[in-house]
């Protein structure tokens, strides 16, 4: 998924095994003290979005949904990495809510606009290949209904 893009850097980059696991590590000692602070949480999430597993994006997309929701200060710096994870998801809708909410607190967000140009060069290239699906499954339709057709007036 690599792109020419300078500010979308986030999509394609991600933090060594070891760097989400210091994160990780200090998340799981603050949960097991039932304190977990919400820069905590966030840096957890953030290292997770970053992720190239996928069940590492759906954990950093829930941390940061947890936060989005409890703490309304925070909610600017969620919108980005809920864009990211879930254009990185492949959930193209969700990716483009978030993202243009941030965009339209943020109008000269450069990392957002250029994370929407990925999403949209992505919704365009999906809606290609189903256009090449529903083509394809159009043609095989049509030679089997002529191969009916054929040999249905050999009789």
């Amino acid at each position: 998924m690599p792109t020419d893009l300078p500010y979308a850097a986030d999509a394609e980059v991600s933090l060594s095994y070891d760097e989400l696991e210091v994160l990780r590590l200090q998340y799981q000692k603050e949960l097991v003290q039932s304190h977990v602070t919400i820069q905590t949480q966030f840096n957890y999430a953030w290292g997770l979005v970053k992720s190239p597993l996928r069940d590492h994006q759906v954990e950093g997309v829930r941390l940061l949904q947890e936060i989005y929701r409890a703490e309304p200060t925070r909610r600017r710096e969620c919108l980005y990495y809920l864009a990211l994870g879930h254009y990185k998801m492949g959930n193209f809708d969700e990716a483009k809510k978030f993202n243009g909410l941030l965009i339209e607190k943020e109008p000269t967000n450069l990392q957002a606009q250029s994370l929407g140009s990925l999403i949209d060069k992505d919704v365009a290239r999906d809606g290609y290949i189903g256009m090449a699906l529903a083509g394809g499954i159009a043609a095989l339709g049509t030679l089997l209904v002529a191969g009916f057709i054929r040999r249905a007036t050999r009789k």
